[in-house]
């Protein structure tokens, strides 16, 4: 086994590689960017080496910069995570030329699976069954429509090179194949520096299966079971579960067997993922087709683990020094039903947009950290509270995987767990994913790529917390607040005492577009609450509570307050983070957010939305679609974004002509610029 070992990725991935590790006596080197020189990696680590600045391409992909420190630091091998180097095939063979192991696949088996058109070729010749489509090199824009035009919509374009989602398109008209295709590819080009693509029927009604497979020295390749994918928005993943629910024996055996089958034929060794789309047959089975081939640990590697009661960076680790498989395929067995949610820094009800900015609050469920427990759920992560979701990486916060002997007793884990997450700050898809475990289709495995679309009416629902319970719950750790302040003498309290008559507070708020008042009035027979809105005015309810604690958050960032009380005939329990203007309320029956409005910071203030297009999130113009002194039609497609590794068409608010573009494609902006300034027409 190694005595030490660097680790080139960052955050949640390098925390996991770092715990496993260190329970094996490894000891760990870390590297990090400027924006991540504080990071939980860091701190996770024996040591830290100074790679370069924000930007991955910066820091994370320097591989000369990484294969340096860890030879300067006395490592002999390098875990590359998943995302980054971890395919690079370039990288992998340059550390075997500084005398480093790499933990994971040859160079040679990198390149194989590297492209997908040269990846279907090889799986084609060991008899691994292929969507059909085109597979070939020509990329020529009227070739690979008429080839689109011959096998019939929809189809598929997907990036040779890709992965992750990224510069794939559905395409249901032929009309449409040209502006997908180009955008496919300024996103391929922008991510793996290629802009090659394959085209393939669309598979009706699909599911994404996945095989883990593990491979060693020695000859051995054995398959770790399956894990169901099928949870997808823009075709990356949002929950994952071992093993596949409805899935026959005989044709889990099959698709183990065909997933050996294609490591075997690039000569694999250590951790890798065969991916196949599977579709539904008229006997109620599942008929399937190789899709391609994930050189590394995936994301969602945690439920094999919670399965099959393994260690599967260990498992890494132990084949990278030389030593077999720890167990051969007639001893691997699994116990049990495990599902991991991944937890976003995102807008779901804003088309899924990234989201940026400081975990101001982060409560999770009573948890384990990288460890398989059938009790607590796990808490993959690497950030806490105060720390920030950059614009430069991934928007994924943390992985919550739970485990149940069958099924149902997962689901209803999960949905616990998720209950007791709460984080303020920033939007997120907590909620969200609570309604995904809750829906019908979900909950009776009825399972398929499109789900988030063919539940939108549900998964999209306002929140179940009602608007005046919520208020209640902010006026309430309000008042707790002020009543905290430690004073000399009971005339300067500000607890709203009157020797007589009531005390009325006015607090005005907004939720979305929304605008609306509370009015707080305390007397000596108690607490009313009323609401008003510019329509109406509700008529005041009674509001008895109990505070049971106020705590400050991580770095003096605002205040929580833990509050029991009943207001309109029922109980509640909440949570309340207090932070500048924000208040996020969080109940088991849901969660809102409001934003206090200061009167006198808003009287006199000009409209602040504008009438131009501006940007939904911090991030990169990749291009404009349309010129100045153009007209345009609400909802046309007028500028394209780059943001966590991802790219966003952006469409007209509203009929106009295009007055004026302020940026160029290439510039870097922050959430809320002008792009295009907008008159009418």
């Amino acid at each position: 086994m190694f005595t030490k070992i660097l680790i080139a990725n960052r955050g949640e991935i390098a925390c996991r590689v770092a715990a496993t590790a260190r329970r094996l006596g490894v000891k760990t080197v870390a590297v990090f960017s400027d924006a991540d020189a504080r990071a939980a990696h860091v701190r996770a680590c024996d040591e830290a080496v100074h790679v370069g600045g924000n930007a991955p391409a910066e820091s994370y992909l320097q591989w000369q910069r990484i294969i340096y420190a860890a030879l300067a630091t006395g490592a002999q091998a390098i875990h590359p995570g998943y995302g980054f180097l971890s395919e690079n095939e370039e990288f992998a063979e340059a550390c075997a030329r500084a005398g480093l192991v790499f933990i994971g696949p040859p160079g040679s088996a990198i390149a194989a699976m590297g492209s997908k058109a040269a990846a279907k070729a090889l799986m084609e010749k060991a008899g691994v069954p292929l969507v059909p489509g085109y597979h070939g090199s020509n990329n020529d824009p009227a070739y690979l429509q008429g080839q689109a035009d011959a096998m019939g919509y929809p189809v598929l374009i997907k990036a040779s090179a890709g992965g992750g989602g990224k510069g794939m398109r559905r395409v249901d008209r032929s009309e449409d194949f040209a502006a997908a295709l180009a955008s496919c590819q300024r996103e391929a080009k922008a991510s793996f520096g290629d802009d090659h693509v394959l085209v393939e029927r669309y598979v009706t009604r699909p599911r994404h299966i996945e095989i883990q497979v593990f491979a060693d020295t020695h000859g051995h390749c054995v398959y770790l079971f399956e894990r169901d994918c099928s949870v997808q928005r823009r075709h990356q993943k949002v929950l994952e579960e071992a093993p596949a629910p409805g899935l026959s024996e005989v044709r889990r055996a099959e698709m183990g067997a065909a997933a050996v089958a294609a490591a075997q034929a690039v000569g694999y060794l250590g951790a890798g993922t065969v991916e196949f789309i599977a579709e539904p047959t008229a006997d109620g089975d599942l008929r399937f087709f190789f899709m391609e081939m994930n050189t590394r640990l995936q994301v969602e590697h945690p439920v094999t683990e919670a399965i099959t009661g393994l260690d599967l960076v260990e498992w890494q680790l132990r084949v990278a020094a030389g030593e077999p498989l720890p167990l051969q395929q007639a001893q691997l067995a699994r116990r049990g039903h495990a599902i991991e949610a991944r937890i976003c820094a995102e807008n779901p009800d804003g088309g899924f947009l990234p989201a940026t900015g400081a975990l101001q609050g982060l409560r999770w469920p009573e948890h384990v950290r990288f460890e398989r427990s059938e009790r607590l759920p796990r808490v993959d992560s690497g950030v806490g509270e105060g720390d920030a979701i950059s614009p430069h990486y991934d928007s994924m916060i943390a992985k919550l995987i739970v485990w149940g002997e069958d099924r149902a007793q997962a689901l209803a884990r999960l949905e616990a767990a998720l209950a007791a997450t709460q984080i303020a700050g920033l939007h997120t898809n907590v909620a969200f994913l609570r309604r995904a475990v809750q829906c019908r289709a979900f909950a009776q495995a009825d399972l398929d790529t499109a789900l988030i679309e063919r539940e939108r009416d549900f998964l999209f629902a306002p929140s179940a917390l009602l608007r005046e319970a919520a208020v209640a719950a902010v006026a309430l750790a309000e008042q707790a607040l002020e009543r905290s302040a430690i004073t000399v003498d009971p005339w300067s309290q500000r607890d709203g005492w009157r020797l007589h008559g009531a005390a009325s507070r006015p607090m005005a708020f907004t939720e979305g577009d929304d605008a609306f008042e509370a009015v707080v009035t305390q007397s000596s027979s108690g607490l009313t609450l009323q609401m008003r809105t510019p329509q109406q005015a509700e008529e005041p309810q009674r509001l008895l509570g109990e505070v049971r604690s106020v705590e400050p958050l991580s770095q003096g960032a605002g205040w929580a307050a833990h509050v029991d009380f009943t207001f309109g005939g029922a109980r509640h329990a909440a949570t309340v983070f207090l932070h500048d203007e924000e208040r996020a309320v969080f109940t088991p029956a849901g969660t809102r957010v409001f934003h206090r409005v200061d009167p006198m910071a808003q009287a006199g203030q000009a409209d602040a939305h504008g009438s131009g297009l501006k940007a939904p999130m911090p991030g990169k113009v990749t291009a404009f679609l349309a010129r100045a002194g153009q007209a345009v039609k609400a909802g046309q497609a007028v500028a394209v974004m780059e943001a966590m590794k991802m790219e966003h068409t952006l469409v007209a608010p509203r009929d106009g002509v295009i007055e004026e573009l302020l940026y160029a494609p290439g510039d870097q902006v922050s959430e809320g610029a002008e792009l295009v300034r907008l008159a009418t027409a």
